[in-house]
């Protein structure tokens, strides 16, 4: 096979997420969040992946790219792959919760707690819980009620007399509580579930009915989580957004997991009223799902079951300085977060908002945290009486609420706002400051890898530059002009823009490395991306590796390309680094001779990146920048503790030291490296005061 499929390739992603939660070696309560990772991680996978190809399931000779069977085949597949999965998860999590136990954190149940700990949880059940459980009785006179797809709920199974009739009602378990209730004593300290809790308080729900037994069963179901924009031209496009997000909630049920002990007859009464087919899209589990909230499962107070707290540190050229602003019109800054301070990029804004020589503020939005410290120093902007101009993508997907709510907020605060193209997504990560200086104008500009989200950027690896380059402020000044006028094209000379120049300009530096290996010239690629699925850019760096090229790749995620097929991809090696921050740089580096070109960039290797948004990627010409990413790749590359190798059968083996090299792990080496930095100015400083 030449390309891997990118499903089963996401498949063997998220199975790398699940080898930390597997990993002794990772704090316990860490582990048990990898738990709650991979789970979000899946039902994003089944919503919005595994809902397409439901969908191609009904077009009749449909061609599923990187699979040799049809739609329908690669469906199976990814179920039984996902079972699989599933044991390997239940087996983690009987791990975790064993070796909690042997710490003196027990896990609780409603068969499992002293009588004295009952009371205490019927008093927290009826002060806090029971007021917002709504309970809906399932008759077949009545339409089976319309389920939340990020809920999870409770099937109520009722029996009662010799007859064995029973009655059946639904409970969704309230988000509005902690789904972790901590019992502690002098004796004991350990946790429960609110399932289990809400279990232990059945009859109390259901007072009203006579019954000889009653349980409840765990489950949960995925939709398809598309959205249809209407073809209305007298919609505008939030009108088209807010409905679609509306329709989202009625999607296609395409996957229900539930406890596998729940009886026959419920779930079958299940299956029927969700409409989904028995052993295709359903699952059996363990007892309890959703287990997204374990992300957020407590540490009891013991800094050993959790990762030392990252503190990030500050820029060397930002360290002690009042003004930003005056240091990036010296200089070129690459910020590298979570290592250093996000709050530098927000300073930065604040400054802006009130230099008098600023005369406007571009920004273009995909992500933003709800409490955005970022938009907040916009708004300030505005009332500064500077020119705020917002780019808001409305498409972000799961975040289309959030940016509906800044729209609106911005434009009420006299921002002007745009949404750009409705059919093309714009996935920059742009900022513009305009500034003038003795009636010189200067523009400080951003190119980011990510979001402008002070929430993810303290677990995201991400990098930014700033700079007053004027190759690279009046190229992003003209990206600025085509989210406002789609139809203004421009010829692009130094960045990377997509979907006008991305994909010849990739395909010119392939050749170019492929050129001089042809020629017996140094030739090598490094790069750095998220996901790589492009099928013309996979197909050129074969034929780079066929010439001779010696290929480097760092995937965190799906990888189509298929390394070490004799005489197509020997010279190609990949490794995926997955530790306890999200790989998210996008960098890339060429050798071009002994004379390497260095980038950034926001998009992936992926059609949609390439040919459908717009992505942008600078050049790093500043010299010591480009230092600093050769640093970052070879210490990555040099990861003996967290990098998994991509092989061609995608068994992600770690890569593990040989010899004499050194046991590395390269997230601890940067946190410790950018601290280093710090302490070494400290010590310059303190030497030069006395």
């Amino acid at each position: 096979m030449k390309y891997f499929n990118r499903e089963l390739s996401w498949l063997a992603f998220n199975d790398r997420v699940l080898q930390e939660a597997l990993d002794d070696q990772v704090p316990l309560v860490e582990r048990m969040r990898f738990l709650g990772i991979y789970s979000n991680n899946l039902d994003e996978f089944y919503r919005v992946r595994v809902a397409n190809i439901k969908r191609m399931i009904q077009v009749d000779g449909y061609k599923v790219d990187g699979y040799k069977g049809t739609a329908e085949e690669l469906y199976e597949e990814i179920r039984n792959v996902v079972i699989k999965q599933q044991r390997k998860f239940e087996h983690a999590y009987a791990s975790i919760l064993h070796k909690l136990k042997l710490k003196g954190i027990k896990h609780f149940n409603e068969n499992t707690v002293t009588e004295l700990q009952k009371k205490e949880l019927k008093n927290y059940f009826f002060s806090s819980v029971i007021h917002d459980i709504v309970p809906v009785l399932l008759d077949k006179k009545m339409p089976f009620p319309r389920l939340r797809d990020k809920a999870i709920y409770l099937a109520v199974r009722m029996e009662w007399d010799s007859k064995r009739k029973a009655r059946y009602a639904l409970i969704e378990i309230p988000n509005l509580v902690s789904r972790f209730y901590i019992l502690e004593s002098e004796k004991e300290k350990g946790v429960i579930l609110i399932d289990d809790i809400i279990r232990l308080n059945l009859a109390d729900i259901f007072p009203i009915f006579s019954f000889d037994t009653i349980e409840a069963f765990t489950f949960k179901f995925t939709r398809d989580a598309e959205l249809n924009l209407d073809d209305d031209v007298s919609m505008s496009f939030i009108e088209k957004m807010e409905k679609s997000i509306k329709q989202r909630k009625k999607g296609e049920p395409v996957r229900m997991v539930y406890d596998h002990r729940m009886p026959q007859d419920l779930l079958e009464m299940l299956i029927k009223s969700l409409n989904l087919t028995s052993g295709i899209n359903t699952i059996a589990g363990g007892k309890y799902h959703n287990f997204k909230d374990f992300m957020k499962f407590p540490d009891f107070g013991n800094t050993s079951f959790v990762y030392r707290r990252n503190k990030p540190a500050d820029h060397p050229d930002f360290y002690k300085q009042p003004s930003l602003i005056k240091v990036i019109l010296e200089k070129d800054v690459m910020l590298h977060y979570p290592y250093h301070r996000f709050d530098h990029l927000v300073d930065l804004l604040r400054e802006a908002a009130i230099d008098p020589k600023v005369a406007s503020i571009k920004i273009n939005i995909y992500r933003v945290a709800k409490n955005s410290q970022v938009m907040n120093a916009l708004v300030n902007a505005v009332r500064n009486g500077k020119e705020v101009t917002v780019v808001l993508e409305l498409q972000a997907r799961f975040d289309e609420e959030n940016n509906l709510f800044w729209s609106e907020r911005m434009k009420e605060e006299g921002a002007k706002v745009l949404y750009g193209p409705e059919h093309l997504k714009i996935h920059s990560k742009l900022i513009q400051i305009k500034r003038i200086s003795d009636k010189k104008e200067q523009l400080i500009t951003y190119v980011g890898t990510g979001n402008f989200n002070e929430q993810s950027a303290q677990i995201y690896t991400d990098l930014g530059l700033i700079t007053v380059n004027k190759k690279i402020a009046e190229e992003v000044l003209h990206v600025f002009h085509m989210m406002e006028h789609p139809l203004h094209h421009y010829h692009f000379k130094n960045l990377i823009v997509s979907p006008i120049n991305a994909r010849k300009k990739y395909l010119h530096l392939i050749n170019n490395e492929t050129k001089n290996a042809k020629n017996g010239l140094p030739a090598y690629i490094h790069i750095k991306i998220n996901n790589l699925v492009d099928s013309q850019l996979i197909d050129k760096l074969y034929e780079a590796s066929q010439y001779g090229v010696k290929i480097k790749l760092m995937i965190r995620g799906i990888c189509c390309l298929v390394p070490g097929i004799k005489g197509l991809s020997e010279n190609i090696e990949i490794l995926s680094v997955v530790d306890r921050f999200l790989e998210h740089t996008r960098y890339l580096v060429f050798g071009n001779n002994n004379k390497p070109q260095y980038f950034i960039s926001s998009a992936d290797w992926m059609e949609r990146n390439l040919d459908k948004r717009i992505e942008v990627g600078a050049p790093i010409l500043d010299k010591r920048l480009q230092e600093k990413i050769k640093f970052i790749f070879a210490l990555q590359w040099s990861d003996r503790e967290k990098a998994r190798i991509i092989d061609k059968l995608q068994r992600n083996n770690y890569k593990e030291a040989v010899g004499n090299e050194a046991i590395i792990r390269s997230q601890e080496e940067l946190q410790s490296h950018y601290h280093q930095l710090i302490e070494e100015l400290d010590t310059k400083n303190s030497s030069i005061v006395q």
